[in-house]
């Protein structure tokens, strides 16, 4: 039953060799979700055989274009693929504005309906089905691209139940999806027999945030609270900290403080600057805050495990 995230960029404005810009996969229970989308992206999606036409839901943190500018190339690959299934986009209105005007231009269409949800900048649900809940949240970007962040919650499942013990109290078959949902069975004789004896607890929820091109704010941490994996950029090193403010971007530093404050379970770290050749140097400023922060890069996967945690001390 996968929780599965795959990066197919860390890097931030500009690509290098060996780390694309912004981009990564999302696999919850076979629902795959696209997160970001820059240049190059569906030649990752091949390079690290993501089956993308499983793709029904991309999301878009903001107008910067190593956020966006592959989506359209991706978009048009897959109506040549003969894809039919609507595909859901969530993003600034202004990006239904931007792809109208580019498929108006080229005198094209899609062959499958493309379908925008406009983002808000208030704290949403924008995606909700049996299995998964996703919000939307404001993060501090520049004016004028507006930034979200997004948060992925696996929903509780139902409890398992002990074939043994069922069978042993008799318990009908008409009656199974009661005890799934937390019943206790009464016997014919009125005898009470607690759920707990008949079931056991379902494997605990997972969830997984993502937080890109944004000011340090302690609020933010609200928006993510107990996530069991986060990620966050860090952009630059704290010898940078003026820069990272200049540019509204975060340190290694404080997406720790971020994930702290937070209570997550881990901590991935991305969206570098081209100026480090090797990220790796920003780790022990993150791990001095948060031990369990980790560098990520093009290809790295990550199963999400649920992690319990105590508040006010972290990790147990």
């Amino acid at each position: 039953m996968k929780f599965e995230l795959t990066i197919l960029g860390s890097g931030s404005a500009v690509p290098t060799s060996n780390r694309n810009s912004a981009a990564q996969v999302l696999n919850v229970l076979e629902r795959y979700f696209l997160i970001d989308c820059a240049e190059g992206t569906q030649h990752q999606l091949r390079r690290f055989h993501i089956p993308y036409n499983k793709i029904n839901h991309i999301f878009i943190s903001h107008l910067h274009g190593d956020h966006y500018f592959g989506l359209i190339g991706l978009l048009s690959t897959l109506s040549l693929q003969g894809r039919k299934g609507a595909m859901y986009v969530y993003a600034d209105v202004r990006l239904q504005e931007i792809f109208d005007f580019q498929m108006k231009k080229m005198n094209s269409r899609l062959g499958y309906p493309l379908i925008f949800h406009p983002l808000s900048r208030n704290e949403e649900v924008v995606y909700d089905d049996k299995v998964v809940k996703v919000t939307s949240f404001p993060l501090k970007h520049r004016y004028e691209a507006p930034v979200c962040g997004f948060c992925f919650r696996e929903k509780e499942r139902e409890r398992t139940i002990r074939r043994d013990m069922a069978e042993a109290w008799k318990v009908p078959v008409a009656f199974m999806q009661h005890l799934k949902r937390g019943a206790d069975f009464i016997t014919p004789e009125g005898e009470v027999i607690e759920n707990a004896r008949l079931t056991m607890d379902p494997p605990p929820a997972r969830s997984y945030a993502y937080m890109t091109d944004t000011l340090f704010r302690k609020q933010f941490a609200e928006y993510v609270e107990g996530v069991d994996l986060l990620y966050h950029e860090a952009t630059y090193g704290k010898d940078e900290e003026c820069l990272a403010k200049e540019t509204f971007h975060s340190t290694a530093e404080q997406a720790a403080c971020m994930a702290r404050l937070a209570g997550a379970g881990r901590l991935l770290l991305g969206h570098f600057s081209a100026r480090y050749p090797d990220p790796l140097c920003l780790l022990p400023e993150a791990q001095a805050v948060f031990p369990k922060s980790f560098i990520c890069s093009d290809g790295d996967v990550y199963e999400v495990p649920a992690v319990k945690r105590n508040m006010q001390e972290g990790i147990i």
